[in-house]
C-alpha cells in the first residue's frame, strides 16, 4: 500500500531532511515532543519493518539513541532466586544492531520488592561524549560514550547513606551545564544533588529525606525570570536552582506509598502533576517571580471495593503515565487505564474514554507529541496514532510491535523471580519501558530484546 507522508511545518518541495536522536528520558528536552519530518500517517497493512532485534536481559529502563549508538540496560540474576546479579550497559550500533561494547557491575536486588526485580529502571543520559547511568540498586556511574571507559562511578548507599525505594532507583541522570542531577535521597539532606559532569565530585545538596526520594523524573523550566529544577518528591513539590540546589518554592503534596512516578507537566502558568493515591495538584506560576500557587487538588483515590480502588474515582489518578497539558486542557491515564480529559483550570472532568491501554489497575501507556497527533505506546506493546481534543480523542491507527515480557501488579518477570499477578481471573503481562523515537525510526524494548522499527515513509 501507499502510505502517506507528514509534513510538519513545511511544504514538500522545501522540506530539508531532518533527523533527531534521542539521547534522554523523553527525548532531547524531557518534553515527549518527537518533530522528524517525513513519517509515516499510517501504518502498512503487514505492519512496520523491524530493521534489528537484539537479544537482551531484563529491566524496565528505556533506550536511549545518540550519535549513532543505542544505549540500554539489562540484569542478570547471577544465581537464581538470590537477588544476586550484575547490571549491564550495552552500547548498539543504531544501523546494525552490532554490540560495540558493554560495561557490567555487580550488584543485589535484595532491598527491591521482590516481584519487580526485573532490572534497571532509568534510561541512560549522553551528553558532550559521555553517558550517565542510574543502577536500580543507587549505583550511578559516567562512561565514555564511544569505548564505554569508566570515568567516575559512586555507590550512594556507602556514600551518602541512600534508602533505596522498595520499586527501585528509577529517575534518570539530568544534565545540565557542568553538572549532571540526580535523585539520591541521601542522609539526611541529599534527596536531590548534584555533581561535576566530568568528575563526580559534588556540587551541590538539596532537600531533606523523609522517607525515600520517589520515582520521579527532575525536569528543568524557564519562568518567573528563572530556570528553575522541578522535583516531585514523597513530601511535595518543589523548586530548585539548577545551579546552586536552593529552594525557590515548595507546595505539600503526600501520597501513600511513596509513588511520584509521572513527570510534571507545563503549559504557559500551568504546572501540573498527578499519582495513583495522591490525586491531582495544579500550580499556577508567577511569571514575574519564580514562585507559585496551588489552583485546586483533585481528590485522594480512596473509591473501594473489597479494599481496591476502583475506577469511579473522579479527576485523574496518573500512574505511570505522564498527562499532556495542551492550551487549557489536560489529556491522561487513570489509574486503571481511562482515559481523561480535564479543564486545566479548575480539574473538572470533560470526558471519559476506554480504549489506549488495558482496563485494569496501573493501566499505562506513553505519550509522545507528534505535530497535531499522538503517537501513544501503551503497555501491551501496541503504537496507537491518536488525536486529542476537548471532546475526547480519535484512534486514527495501531500496530503491534512488541510482546509484554513483565508480569506486572504483584507478580515477577521471566528476567528475575518467578511468579503472576492475579487481577480478577487473568493473568496480566506488560512492557513498561519508555521507547526511543529517533532518526525515523521507534527503539524499544522487553525483556528479552531490543529492536528497531522503522516509521520513515521512505521504507513504505
Amino acid at each position: 500500500m501507499v502510505v502517506a507522508v507528514s509534513i510538519i511545518g513545511v511544504t514538500i518541495g522545501l522540506a530539508a531532511l531532518r533527523a533527531e536522536d534521542w539521547p534522554q528520558w523523553r527525548g532531547a528536552d524531557r518534553l515527549g515532543v518527537w518533530t522528524e519530518d517525513r513519517i509515516v500517517d499510517t501504518f502498512p497493512t503487514d505492519g512496520l519493518t523491524v530493521k534489528w532485534r537484539v537479544p537482551i536481559s531484563g529491566g524496565y529502563a528505556g533506550p536511549a539513541v545518540a550519535d549513532g549508538r543505542v544505549y540500554i540496560l539489562d540484569y542478570v540474576e547471577t544465581e537464581p532466586r538470590t537477588m544476586d546479579g550484575t547490571e549491564r550497559l550495552l552500547a548498539l550500533d543504531e544501523v546494525t544492531g552490532e554490540v560495540l561494547w558493554s560495561h557490567e557491575w555487580t550488584t543485589t536486588y535484595r532491598m527491591l520488592m521482590f516481584t519487580y526485580a526485573t532490572g534497571p529502571r532509568a534510561t541512560p543520559t549522553i551528553h558532550d561524549g559521555r553517558v550517565y547511568v542510574t543502577g536500580a540498586a543507587g549505583r550511578i556511574l559516567c562512561l565514555d560514550a564511544v569505548t564505554g571507559a569508566v570515568i567516575w562511578d559512586i555507590d550512594t548507599v556507602a556514600e551518602y547513606d541512600t534508602s533505596i525505594p522498595v520499586w527501585g532507583t528509577s529517575s534518570a541522570p539530568l544534565v545540565d551545564g557542568d553538572r549532571v542531577i540526580f535523585l539520591v535521597g541521601g542522609e539526611p539532606d541529599a534527596l536531590v544533588m548534584a555533581f561535576d559532569a566530568r568528575t563526580g565530585d559534588e556540587v551541590w545538596r538539596a532537600l531533606e529525606t523523609q522517607t525515600e526520594m520517589g520515582y520521579n523524573q527532575p525536569m528543568i523550566i524557564e519562568e518567573g525570570g528563572a530556570r528553575q529544577l522541578i522535583v516531585w518528591h514523597p513530601s511535595g513539590l518543589s523548586s530548585l536552582n539548577p545551579e546552586t540546589g536552593a529552594v525557590y518554592w515548595e507546595e505539600e503534596f503526600s501520597g501513600r506509598a511513596n509513588m511520584t512516578v509521572a513527570d510534571a507537566v507545563k503549559s504557559g502558568p500551568y504546572l501540573f502533576v498527578s499519582g495513583f493515591y495522591s490525586g491531582s495538584l495544579m500550580m499556577r506560576l508567577d511569571r514575574d517571580r519564580p514562585t507559585a500557587e496551588a489552583i485546586w487538588r483533585g481528590e485522594n483515590n480512596r473509591v473501594l471495593e473489597g479494599g481496591i480502588e476502583v475506577a469511579e474515582s473522579t479527576g485523574l489518578h496518573s500512574v505511570m503515565t505522564t498527562p499532556l497539558i495542551d492550551g487549557d486542557y489536560i489529556y491522561g491515564i487513570g489509574s486503571h487505564g481511562q482515559v481523561r480529559g480535564l479543564l486545566a483550570e479548575t480539574g473538572e472532568r470533560l470526558w471519559e474514554a476506554e480504549g489506549l491501554t488495558t482496563r485494569n489497575r496501573w493501566g499505562s501507556a506513553y505519550f509522545i507529541e507528534h505535530g497535531d497527533r499522538h503517537f501513544v505506546y501503551n503497555e501491551m506493546g501496541d503504537l496507537i496514532i491518536v488525536q486529542f481534543s476537548p471532546e475526547g480523542y480519535v484512534e486514527l491507527d495501531r500496530t503491534h510491535l512488541l510482546d509484554p515480557t513483565s508480569d506486572a501488579g504483584y507478580g515477577g518477570s521471566r528476567a528475575g523471580t518467578p511468579g503472576r499477578f492475579r487481577h480478577g481471573d487473568s493473568d496480566r503481562r506488560v512492557v513498561w519501558s519508555h521507547p526511543a523515537f529517533a532518526n525515523r525510526h521507534i527503539v524499544l524494548r522487553n525483556d528479552d530484546e531490543v529492536i528497531r522499527v522503522s516509521l520513515d515513509a521512505a521504507d513504505y
